[in-house]
């Protein structure tokens, strides 16, 4: 924005120290701007608030009960899951519009699965009710919203893999390379072309960084924890459908 001043005060500015920074608006998300400030409450930066949680999960996924843990064992609660969940929208409205579809549902499915939670304890639970009542492939059932939260949790898994793989500056052929894995075999074709049109406006590696408050070596270190602990996760959740006989091609 130009700026014109009177004689009287070019010369006050002039006179101004040169090492003065101009103020700057700075516009946040307010998902990440909350969970930043969780995070920074204790000590973690977003990205590892969300690896300390499912680390967490995957060694409740171990065959030895939990003292804290109140149902069997190697199974998950739903509210635990949800909690882990929620922190992960953080890590989507890093990634701006290209994936602000993913970010707009996982979140939108995540919603759902913690009003569940108040009536189902485990994962195991809202699945079991679904196939009893033929609703698991059903548009809004606690099933079907599972499925595809867990397609969200891979997805950034792989957007790590595809991240750590390389050092290129754009993130753009890492993103579409984690997209075309996990996600647009089962998105809808105008879904898909708005998604990869959107890669051009993602962050660049170093924006990205920046915004996850981690340098490369950190950053480095901490999406490995996260592809090694949400991986158990995952198939578990996977192994969830197939021992019911419910395929995973939807």
């Amino acid at each position: 924005m130009r700026r014109y001043f009177s004689n009287s005060n070019l010369t006050q500015a002039l006179q101004e120290p040169p090492h003065s920074p101009p103020p700057q608006l700075v516009l946040q998300d307010p998902a990440m701007t909350a969970a930043s400030a969780e995070a920074n409450a204790r000590g973690q930066t977003p990205l590892s608030a969300v690896v300390d949680a499912f680390e967490d999960l995957a060694k409740r996924l171990k065959p030895i009960t939990d003292q804290d843990n109140d149902v069997g064992p190697g199974e998950l609660r739903l509210d635990m899951f949800c909690d882990s969940c929620s922190l992960v929208s953080v890590l989507f409205s890093c990634l701006g519009l290209a994936f602000k579809f993913a970010e707009s549902e996982y979140v939108s499915k995540v919603g759902t699965l913690v009003e569940a939670s108040k009536r189902h304890k485990t994962l195991q639970n809202v699945l079991d009710m679904d196939v009893a009542n033929g609703t698991v492939r059903t548009p809004g059932s606690h099933s079907r919203n599972l499925r595809r939260v867990r397609q969200g949790l891979d997805l950034i898994r792989a957007l790590f893999e595809q991240f750590l793989a390389t050092d290129d500056y754009s993130l753009k052929d890492a993103a579409t390379t984690a997209y075309a894995q996990v996600c647009a075999p089962y998105h809808t074709w105008a879904v898909r072309t708005a998604v990869y049109a959107g890669m051009y406006t993602l962050p660049s590696r170093d924006q990205l960084l920046l915004k996850l408050s981690e340098t490369d070596k950190s950053a480095e270190k901490q999406m490995r924890r996260y592809i090694n602990a949400s991986l158990p996760v995952i198939e578990y959740i996977d192994k969830l459908y197939i021992s019911r006989n419910i395929s995973l091609d939807w």
